[in-house]
C-alpha cells in the first residue's frame, strides 16, 4: 500500500483516528482529520497533530469528490452512512479502516478475535498465553491500543493478537488473520447494522480471505457461529463446553481436552481457571484452540490459563463491604453479556442496569432477572424499557436512580450480607459517559469511597 503523497481523509477524531492520522503522516501522506464534533480526546493532541502537518476539520465534514482525496479512512465508531463515506463510495474513492491499514504494514502473523461477547477477555488471555510461552506479542485492536501505532515493531517470528469488532471488520478488504476466532453471535449493534444478517456478515469478514493453512475457531454450541464453518476455506476448529467433539477443544469429566488430530490431550482442569462463569470457560476453550493452532505447547498454555485473572470491567471484583461483594461488569453492554454475568454467580444479586439501548430486546434478560436477581436498580435512557421487561416477567422489586452514584447508594441500602451488587448495564454507556471504562471506573470509585 503506497501512501507517500496521497491525500487522505480520516473520519473520526477519537483514539483510532488520531493514531491513524499520525501513522499516515509518517508515511508521507497529506492528511486531513475530520469530525462532526469537537472531541474532548483532541484537547491535548491538536498541537502535536499540527506539528506533524495534519490538518484538522472539526464541527463538520469537508466535501469529498473526485480529485479531493485518494483515500478515506473511517474510524470504527463512525457509521458508513455519514456523508464522507457515502460520497467516497459514490465517486469511486477507496474507503478503508485502521484494521486494514495495520494488516498491510505488519509482518507478524495475526490472531484476531471477534464475537458479541467475551472478545476483550479472550484477547487478553490469548495474549498472555503467547507471552507466557516467550513469544514477542502485541495485544491491541478494539481492546484499546490501535494496531497501526505498533505493528511495524513486530516481525514474522512474533505474533499480533487483535480484538476486532464488527465496526472494524466492515471496512476490511484484504485483511487475513492466520487464526480467526468467533466466540458467539447474539443480537447487538442492530441500530448500526440494521439487521442480524448484516451483523453476521460483518463478523464473517474475519475469515473471508483465509486460505488452506489458516484457521478459524468457532463456538460449536452457538448455532449462528457454528454454521459459519461451512463457509471457511481455512481449517475450522470448533470448541464446545457442552459436547465431546471428534475434533476440537471440549470439556470432559471436568477437564479441558484438545483433540486436534489423532490423540486427545488434557490441558488442565476446569477448576484450575481463575476467571468465573460458564462464558469464561468458553473463552478459555477458544484460547486453547487458537494458541494450539499456532504451536504453543501444553505446559505454557496450562500455566497461562491458571494464572490469568481477567480484565478490568469484566466481572471485576471491586471490594467486599459489610459482607456484600461489589462486582464491576461495566463491559456488559448488551443483554446477552449481562445474562452471562448473572449466570456466573450462585448468590442473590442486586443488579444495576441501564444506559443507551443499541436496538436490543430485554425480554430474555428479564427472564434471567426473575431467576437470579433480588433487587433491580435501573438508570439511564433504557431504565423504563428494562423495568417494563422485568414487570412483564412478574418481577416488581425495582428501584430507579437518576445517576450512577445514586444507583450504587440504592444498591448498597438494599443489599444484604452474603449478596452481590453487580453493575452489568446490558446497555452502552454513551447516554451518560464517554465509554464503558469511564462508567466502570466511577463505579469502583464510588464503592471504594
Amino acid at each position: 500500500m503506497e501512501l507517500n503523497g496521497k491525500k487522505v481523509l480520516v473520519v473520526g477524531a477519537g483514539r483510532s483516528g488520531v493514531a491513524v492520522s499520525s501513522f499516515l503522516a509518517k508515511k508521507g501522506a497529506v492528511v486531513v482529520l475530520t469530525d462532526a464534533d469537537n472531541p474532548a480526546y483532541l484537547e491535548d493532541k491538536s498541537a502535536e497533530l499540527a506539528a506533524e502537518g495534519i490538518e484538522l476539520s472539526l464541527g463538520g465534514y469537508p466535501e469529498v469528490k473526485q480529485g479531493s482525496f485518494d483515500l478515506v479512512v473511517m474510524s470504527p465508531g463512525v457509521p458508513l452512512t455519514v456523508e464522507p463515506a457515502r460520497s467516497a463510495m459514490k465517486n469511486g474513492i477507496c474507503v478503508t479502516g485502521e484494521l486494514e491499514l495495520a494488516y498491510h504494514f505488519t509482518e507478524a502473523p495475526i490472531v484476531a478475535i471477534t464475537g458479541t461477547n467475551g472478545k476483550t477477555t479472550t484477547t487478553a488471555l490469548i495474549g498472555s498465553v503467547f507471552q507466557n510461552a516467550g513469544r514477542s506479542t502485541l495485544v491491541g485492536g478494539n481492546i484499546g491500543l490501535p494496531l497501526v501505532a505498533e505493528v511495524e515493531k513486530y516481525c514474522f517470528k512474533d505474533v499480533v493478537v487483535a480484538e476486532v469488532s464488527s465496526f472494524q471488520l466492515e471496512t476490511t478488504r484484504a485483511f487475513k488473520p492466520k487464526v480467526g476466532v468467533i466466540l458467539n453471535i447474539t443480537p447487538d449493534h442492530l441500530d448500526r447494522h440494521g439487521n442480524m444478517d448484516n451483523y453476521i456478515a460483518a463478523k464473517a469478514k474475519i475469515f473471508a480471505n483465509q486460505e488452506p493453512g489458516d484457521y478459524i475457531v468457532l463456538n460449536y454450541d452457538d448455532p449462528l457461529t457454528a454454521a459459519l464453518g461451512l463457509k471457511s476455506r481455512g481449517e475450522t476448529i470448533y470448541f464446545s463446553r457442552c459436547k465431546e467433539l471428534e475434533n476440537g477443544v471440549f470439556v470432559n469429566e471436568g477437564k479441558i481436552i484438545a483433540k486436534l488430530g489423532r490423540d486427545a490431550e488434557i490441558i488442565c482442569n476446569v477448576d484450575d481457571l481463575s476467571i468465573p462463569g460458564a462464558h469464561n470457560l468458553e473463552n478459555a476453550l477458544a484460547a486453547v484452540a487458537a494458541t494450539k493452532a499456532m504451536g504453543i505447547n501444553n505446559n505454557s498454555l496450562a500455566a497461562a490459563l491458571k494464572e490469568f485473572r481477567g480484565v478490568s470491567h469484566r466481572l471485576e471484583f471491586v471490594a467486599e463491604i459489610n459482607g456484600v461483594r461489589y462486582i464491576n461488569d461495566s463491559k456488559g453492554t448488551n443483554p446477552d453479556a449481562s445474562i452471562k454475568a448473572l449466570e456466573a454467580y450462585d448468590k442473590p444479586i442486586v443488579l444495576i442496569a441501564g444506559g443507551k439501548n443499541k436496538g436490543s430486546d430485554f425480554s430474555e434478560l428479564a427472564e434471567k432477572i426473575r431467576e437470579k436477581v433480588r433487587v433491580l436498580v435501573v438508570l439511564g435512557q433504557s431504565a423504563e424499557l428494562i423495568a417494563d421487561a422485568a414487570r412483564a416477567e412478574k418481577f416488581e422489586n425495582i428501584l430507579y436512580a437518576g445517576d450512577l452514584s445514586e444507583a450504587v447508594m440504592l444498591a448498597r441500602q438494599a443489599a444484604r450480607p452474603g449478596e452481590i451488587v453487580l453493575l452489568s448495564p446490558a446497555c452502552a454507556s454513551w447516554d451518560m459517559f464517554k465509554n464503558f471504562e469511564e462508567r466502570g471506573d466511577l463505579f469502583k470509585k464510588i464503592v471504594l469511597e
